[in-house]
């Protein structure tokens, strides 16, 4: 779409969630609350997307400077005295664009492109001023009411200036709205004559109306878009609704959650049919799990993926690409940089660093290997460690395809061992060893006199 731009407000420092953080910094499922409208505000593709930062605002514009965020521009509201003050720090930028602006608050995180895309096409279609985004919600304490005269929208009425009768009315403003370029006009008429002595852009749809312009109502059926996130028990509650809509999607999708109230699955988690999630699992973001998989007791998944019928038990697993039919743990570590091929066994207590690991190679027990390249076939005894680090820089192991590692071996990197070489248990293993070699590096065994 073009011939629109966006306003994102996110100037206030929220100061219901005790934090130092500005409020739309506070992660939804591991990512930012503004992050999360800014997201369905760019699929729109608008003319120009502008964010008005207050409360700590370099904590904000670094964020998105760094995530590589595109046409947006940033103005200040240095006082927050309220939305239509902060939107009227936006009108040097559009003095001159005759497009349609949408206004939309940073705390509402499930609001949907779709949605902002209807309330676009619908203040076109019906020549409105403005048209504002509305839901009925059983609770709307908190909320300004929307006020109907005849079924047509007649003011907006916040909480603190609400009447008894006002506070009956369950159709709530969103805080969502589209604009026409009346926006200007009617902003400079506002008054802070309110209970919070502020300047509220809800204001706006009463001095269009006294000036003959046309306003309209989007009603969205899904009250949980326009939630905003005021506190650390909202942001909760929208973590609850985020994750049952995921768990829901999952299972329609042929996945099993055994419990769905004791897993925790990221809103953008891919994981294939016929696989298990057991109780206890927290699966983050950036999570691929293909089909048949086991994912079992209090395993944590992060930015890795796992393909087909791996099998997974109680385990920490970030950054790693884990290829078909790949068994880990219990109680294994498998950290950033790692790639399992097929067939490959992780056992108990073993960590695996920053290493590529070939198909059908075994590392069962009580092992670290990290820096290291395993090729083919290979079995790695239990206590094996690759001394990767001197202090100051690392270094890599490679251990040849069909290598056998004997137990409690050190390989002190950089260091080669060639296929078929076989590792004598207990060694300590310094320089590189030929292809079918056996290689023995310790003392040899004495048997004293017993000193009483």
């Amino acid at each position: 779409m073009n011939n629109f731009s966006a306003v994102i407000l996110a100037a206030g420092p929220g100061t219901r969630m005790l934090s130092s953080l500005p409020k739309v910094m506070h992660k939804l499922s591991g990512k930012p609350l503004l992050r999360w409208v800014l997201d369905s505000v760019v699929k729109l593709k608008p003319d120009s997307i502008v964010i008005v930062l207050g409360y700590k605002a370099n904590v904000i514009k670094d964020y998105l400077l760094e995530s590589n965020f595109k046409n947006i521009k940033f103005v200040y509201q240095e006082k927050q005295l309220g939305t239509a003050h902060a939107v009227m720090q936006t009108e040097e930028i559009f003095k001159n664009y005759d497009g349609s602006i949408v206004v939309v608050n940073g705390d509402v995180p499930l609001i949907k492109s779709s949605t902002l895309m209807s309330l676009v096409k619908n203040n076109k279609k019906n020549e409105a001023s403005v048209t504002v985004l509305s839901a009925k919600i059983d609770n709307p304490f908190g909320y300004g009411r929307i006020v109907r005269e005849n079924g047509f929208l007649e003011r907006i009425v916040e909480e603190k200036d609400a009447t008894i009768l006002d506070k009956r009315i369950k159709e709530v403003n969103s805080g969502i709205y589209c604009f026409d370029k009346s926006l200007w006009k009617s902003l400079l008429e506002i008054k802070s004559n309110n209970a919070k002595k502020e300047y509220y852009i809800t204001d706006t749809i009463a001095i269009l109306k006294r000036l003959g312009k046309k306003v309209s109502l989007v009603m969205v059926k899904d009250e949980s878009e326009i939630k905003g996130i005021n506190s650390r028990e909202e942001l909760l509650q929208t973590e609850d609704v985020l994750r049952a809509k995921k768990v829901n999607e999952l299972l329609n999708a042929g996945v099993t959650i055994l419990d769905a109230k004791n897993v925790y699955v990221s809103y953008d988690a891919k994981i294939g049919r016929e696989t298990v999630i057991y109780p206890g699992v927290f699966i983050d973001v950036g999570v691929s799990i293909g089909e048949g998989c086991v994912i079992k007791g209090a395993s944590y998944i992060l930015n890795s993926r796992i393909n087909k019928g791996s099998v997974i038990l109680y385990s920490y697993i970030e950054g790693a690409s884990i290829e078909a039919n790949v068994k880990i743990g219990p109680f294994a570590n498998i950290r950033y940089g790692t790639v399992l091929k097929e067939n490959v066994k992780i056992g108990n207590f073993s960590e695996i660093k920053n290493s590529v690991i070939a198909k059908n190679s075994k590392i069962n027990h009580l092992s670290y290997i990290g820096d290291a390249q395993i090729g083919k076939n290979v079995n790695i005894g239990a206590g094996t460690i690759t001394c990767n680090y001197d202090g100051v820089n690392k270094y890599r192991t490679i251990i040849g395809e069909n290598a056998f590692i004997g137990s409690n071996v050190n390989f002190v990197a950089p260091v080669e061992i060639g296929r078929e070489a076989l590792i004598a248990a207990g060694s300590t293993i310094t320089c590189d060893v030929p292809s079918k070699k056996l290689a023995i590096a310790r003392a040899k065994q004495e048997i004293k006199r017993k000193r009483f």
